[in-house]
C-alpha cells in the first residue's frame, strides 16, 4: 500500500516537472510581466493621485477611485497571467459560475464593503481629514483614507485603525470637526462655603481673557448641581474646532491660578471617622 502511495506521489511529481519544463518560458514571462505590471500599475496609482490633485477633486472621492482602479489593473494582470500559462478563460469562467454561490457567500463581506464605500462617498457622513468616533467600538481618530473596502483613520498617538466601509456605513458615528466651532463644557465643583456670585465673576474674567474663546457666541455660567460635598458650576463657551483643545486646557490651568489667587479652594472626598469607646465588662469574681 505504501509503496503504491510513494508511486503516485513520485507519478505527481513528474508530472509537474515535466509541465514545468514546458512552460518554463511563459511561467518567467508571467514572473516578468507581473514584475513589470505591479510597477506600472504603481506608476498608473501616482499619476491619478497627482491629476485628482490637480483638478481640486473631493479626497474622498480620490482615494476609493484610485483604490478602486488599483484592484482593478491587478485583477486584469492576474487574468492575462492565466491566460499566457495556458489557463483558458473558458475553463475559468466556467470553475467561477460553478462555484459562484459559495464565492458569493465568500465576497459577501467584500461587496458590503464596497456598497459601503459608495454610501459614504454619496451621503458624507465624513471625508478625508475629519475626525470621528465610531460608536461600536469606540474606534476614533482622523480620516486619512476612503479605499474601496477599508476606510483608515490615524489617532492621536500616531495608529493606524483600519475599519471595514460596510461597518461604517451601518453603524451610528460621531463626527467631531464637521463644523468650524464647538462647544466647550466644564464643570467645576466649589464648596459649599464658597460665594458662588463671586466665583461666577472670577469665571467671568477668566473666560473674557481667554483669546480663542468665540465671544459673540454668548458665555453661559450656571449652578448645574448640588452634590454630596460641592456646589457645581458650569461653563459653556465656544472655541474654534482647530484650537477647542488648546482652549480648554488653557481654561482649566487659568481657572486653577485664578481659585488660588482668590483663595477659592477645591473641594474632596473627606470621610469623617466619629470613635466611640466602649466601657469594659467588670471581670467576675
Amino acid at each position: 500500500m505504501k509503496e503504491k502511495t510513494i508511486e503516485k506521489t513520485l507519478d505527481y511529481l513528474q508530472e509537474f516537472l515535466d509541465w514545468f519544463v514546458r512552460k518554463a518560458g511563459a511561467i518567467a514571462l508571467c514572473i516578468f510581466i507581473l514584475v513589470v505590471g505591479f510597477r506600472i500599475v504603481k506608476s498608473i496609482k501616482k499619476w491619478l493621485k497627482h491629476s485628482f490633485e490637480r483638478h481640486n477633486m473631493d479626497a474622498s472621492v480620490s482615494s476609493f477611485l484610485v483604490s478602486f482602479v488599483d484592484i482593478g489593473l491587478k485583477m486584469v494582470l492576474f487574468l492575462w497571467v492565466i491566460s499566457i500559462i495556458g489557463v483558458e478563460m473558458s475553463s475559468v469562467i466556467a470553475i467561477l459560475s460553478s462555484a459562484s454561490i459559495a464565492i458569493g457567500l465568500a465576497v459577501q463581506g467584500s461587496l458590503s464593503n464596497i456598497a459601503g464605500g459608495v454610501l459614504i462617498l454619496l451621503l458624507k457622513p465624513f471625508q478625508v481629514g475629519d475626525y470621528i468616533i465610531e460608536d461600536n467600538k469606540k474606534n476614533e481618530g482622523t480620516v486619512v483614507a476612503i479605499d474601496i473596502f477599508y476606510t483608515k483613520l490615524y489617532t492621536v498617538d500616531n495608529k493606524t485603525v483600519v475599519i471595514p466601509n460596510g461597518t461604517l456605513s451601518n453603524s451610528s458615528l460621531t463626527n467631531v470637526t464637521r463644523e468650524e466651532k464647538r462647544r466647550i463644557d466644564l464643570f467645576i465643583g466649589i464648596s459649599y462655603q464658597e460665594s458662588v456670585k463671586r466665583v461666577k465673576e472670577v469665571l467671568a474674567r477668566v473666560i473674557d481673557a481667554e483669546e480663542n474663546i468665540l465671544k459673540e457666541e454668548g458665555v453661559t455660567i450656571f449652578v448645574n448641581d448640588f452634590e454630596a460635598s460641592t456646589v457645581s458650576i458650569g461653563v459653556r463657551a465656544w472655541a474654534p474646532m482647530d484650537c477647542f483643545w488648546a482652549t480648554k486646557w488653557s481654561l482649566l490651568e487659568n481657572i486653577k491660578e485664578a481659585f488660588d489667587e482668590e483663595g477659592i479652594s477645591f473641594p474632596y472626598n473627606q470621610l469623617d471617622v466619629h470613635m466611640i469607646e466602649v466601657p469594659k465588662k467588670k471581670k467576675e469574681i
